[in-house]
């Protein structure tokens, strides 16, 4: 059976989502912003983030600096003011920062809290931070972080003072249409610290115990307490490992007791550097890897099989008087010059071919759509 076309977008009953993978805009990418960090860094191969600039540009050409707040979006600006989603939702997966507490943890990302409008060129309405990064700066760079989004009036989810805070739902309203309600947590199978996780009198993420029944039906207990008729509930989880498409089945088992439980219509998961296959499972999207969306990794040599550097912008359209998927489009990009170009045809088609074969076991295929998009279809 295929998805049904959506009506309108004027229609009340539809809402449109915009989401992606990690956005790391500290280290190289810092460097090229306006109002860059100390370029010095604590790894086991590099000493100064300004030496990611000069690898990207080994390869890709000369990069402008310092370049305006929107250079990093590129060709997604004018892709998101085409879609025109109700709601923005990113995996921010950086420190915002001065602090120069690092953690002794090999890479350590911060941006220079003064380059938060390079966030909010793109109307980001929502930062997820349950995640492997955002503490790389210790407790005073997570406090920088929230208090930096929060100025800027970007919700946050996943990362908090205690764990009331970090366990707390953002909740936008969208007019005229209902609210999404978005979760965030972090596994350690993503390489969060054991110790980072918040607890009652200590800040942190909100990491997840395990992909058990009872951590799912624990999440229901938490969905349950705000949601509303009409409420969409995202449950963005940061987990796995860096490369590779399998999909472990705790993780799937987890994911379809969270529709099914706890109530969660859409899981949008993260932490591979690529895209994985996605699934929709009882009329709720599965994204088990969005795969990075923005990153310094140009001229990194090692996994090139995977195409990491090219990424995919993730639209979703939901009723939400059902709580069901009608509609997933993703845009295919490509990262060049630590900014986001239209991916070429050759490359649209290696990634349609790629979540088509794995999205195979999933019953998902992908198509080639208008404008260069790629289609979701499904059983």
């Amino acid at each position: 059976m295929e998805p049904a076309e959506p009506k309108s977008q004027e229609n009340s009953n539809l809402i449109t989502l915009f989401l992606c993978g990690d956005v790391m805009t500290g280290r190289g990418i810092d460097q090229i912003l306006p109002y860059s960090n100390h370029p010095a860094i604590h790894e086991p191969y590099m000493d100064m983030a300004t030496d990611y600039v000069k690898l990207a540009e080994k390869v890709n050409g000369p990069i402008p600096k310092p370049v305006d707040f929107a250079y990093i979006w590129g060709d997604a600006l004018e892709e998101l003011a085409l879609a025109s989603p109700d709601i923005r939702i990113i995996n921010l997966e950086t420190s915002i920062t001065t602090s120069d507490d690092w953690l002794p943890k090999g890479i350590n990302y911060r941006m220079h809290p003064k380059n938060i409008s390079c966030i909010t060129a793109a109307e980001i309405d929502c930062c997820v931070l349950a995640n492997n990064h955002v503490l790389d700066w210790g407790y005073s760079g997570l406090a920088e972080t929230l208090e930096t989004l929060k100025k800027a009036g970007i919700n946050t989810a996943g990362a908090g003072d205690n764990l009331n805070q970090a366990k707390a739902s953002a909740i936008m309203e969208v007019s005229g249409k209902g609210r999404v309600v978005v979760f965030s947590y972090g596994s350690v199978t993503s390489g969060i610290p054991l110790d980072w996780a918040a607890s009652k009198h200590k800040a942190g993420v909100n990491l997840l115990a395990d992909f058990s029944e009872k951590t799912a039906c624990g999440i229901g207990e938490s969905v349950r307490e705000v949601k509303q008729p009409g409420d969409i509930v995202i449950a963005s989880i940061h987990w796995g490992g860096n490369w590779g498409y399998y999909i472990p089945p705790e993780q799937r088992a987890f994911a379809h007791q969270l529709i099914e439980e706890a109530g969660v219509n859409i899981i949008h998961g993260h932490s591979p550097h690529h895209a994985k296959g996605i699934e929709i499972y009882k009329g709720s999207p599965i994204l088990y890897g969005c795969g990075d969306f923005l990153n310094d990794y140009e001229g990194i040599r090692g996994y090139e099989k995977y195409r990491g550097e090219l990424t995919l912008m993730y639209f979703v359209t939901m009723e939400a008087a059902t709580g069901k998927v009608c509609r997933l489009e993703m845009v295919p990009l490509q990262i060049k010059r630590f900014s986001l170009k239209r991916a070429l045809r050759e490359d649209r088609q290696w990634l349609q071919e790629t979540l088509t074969r794995e999205g195979k076991k999933l019953g998902t295929r992908v198509e080639g759509g208008r404008n260069n998009t790629l289609i979701l279809k499904w059983e």
